[in-house]
């Protein structure tokens, strides 16, 4: 049975044990671009021994932004700052991956230590939010835009293009953010999705947009390099989106050569979430009782609690999030804790090992 640092082969991508670095905002960017404090930020975690360091969800258009100090890439410039991050991550032996990303309805947001707040279309800093219907998040906020044909066609475009800016940046992996209330969650909850043509009403039709994006990143992406999704397995809500609904979306996904569905839930309304250690690991083991190769996540702070995820054949790998904003170093700690004295350090750090 696989353990937390035990090797896994997605396609012909190798990764050294099963902690990922799940995407964290930062809010550090001006027009999308990468700056030199992710720089930092993404390669400590590198340094600190995971396999997969992925970056925050990067949008893949201006108005797909969260705020407007989201990284970007939906441009050419921006390869070339993602490539030296992605230079340093290699070097000191970890993966490195985007997670694209559009917000629709809950785009043109302050920053979070700004307040919060959605920033009105007519104010600096602000913009027009897109969705599947005409539907806030919340009452304080303006309606969004219901995209027509021509703007659904622009968001696979747009996916399309920062997969190939992603492939010419040097990163190895794609996870597609389709979680959290952001676009294409949207689309496939019933709870924001109105929609009477081709994509609303039943089930094959709400995927229909997660699905074409899907091909539309596979058109670019190389078919040997590792794919991921995010979804959000439930709306924790009477009447949205479920665990069952995401079991059937796996099974397809499979089908459509995804490789690995990294389990998140909520985000699409305001609900009331049972949290709790570990409290998304059995969507995780649900969804992989498909066959498809699954990511948990959720309060994973803890090395035994990590490592039985993986012992217990729950999840493939864990990615965890403020656990390692608060110990980058959190997989060279789990490996001493753990008794993986076989995990190398950076031999710059080799004289404070334990």
């Amino acid at each position: 049975m696989p353990n937390l640092f035990s090797s896994l082969k997605i396609k012909d991508t190798q990764f050294k044990n099963r902690i990922v670095v799940s995407p964290m905002c930062e809010y550090s960017s001006v027009d999308g671009f990468a700056t030199n404090w992710h720089l930092v930020h993404l390669g400590s975690r590198a340094v600190g021994g995971a396999a997969l360091v992925i970056t925050e969800a990067i949008a893949v258009s201006p108005e797909g932004r969260i705020s407007y100090g989201d990284l970007g890439i939906y441009k050419d410039e921006h390869i070339a700052k993602l490539k030296e991050i992605n230079e340093f991550i290699h070097s000191q032996g970890a993966l490195s991956g985007t997670q694209l990303a559009h917000a629709g309805r809950k785009a043109s947001h302050e920053l979070p230590w700004n307040g919060n707040a959605q920033i009105p279309s007519n104010q600096p800093n602000g913009w027009k939010s897109v969705a599947p219907s005409a539907i806030p998040f919340n009452t304080k906020e303006e309606a969004p835009l219901e995209l027509d044909k021509a703007g659904i066609e622009k968001v696979k475009a747009d996916f399309k293009a920062a997969a190939a800016r992603t492939l010419a940046a040097g990163f190895d992996v794609i996870e597609i953010h389709a979680a959290h209330g952001y676009l294409i969650h949207e689309f496939y909850s019933p709870l924001s999705n109105q929609r009477i043509d081709e994509y609303g009403g039943p089930f094959g039709n709400r995927i229909r947009l997660l699905l074409e994006v899907v091909e539309s990143v596979k058109e670019v992406w190389p078919a040997n390099k590792p794919l991921l999704v995010r979804i959000s397995s439930t709306d924790w809500t009477e009447g949205g989106w479920t665990i069952d609904d995401s079991v059937a979306l796996a099974a397809i996904l499979k089908h459509k050569e995804v490789d690995l569905i990294d389990c998140s839930s909520g985000g699409n309304v305001i609900a009331k979430i049972p949290l709790k250690p570990g409290y998304q690991v059995e969507f995780a083991g649900a969804i992989g009782k498909t066959g498809i190769l699954t990511g948990a996540v959720g309060l994973i702070t803890e090395a035994k609690q990590a490592d039985d995820i993986i012992q217990t054949g729950q999840a493939d790998m864990v990615f965890i999030a403020r656990e390692l904003l608060r110990d980058p170093h959190f997989p060279l700690r789990a490996a001493h804790e753990l008794g993986h004295d076989e995990v190398k350090w950076p031999v710059q750090y080799e004289r404070a090992k334990w």
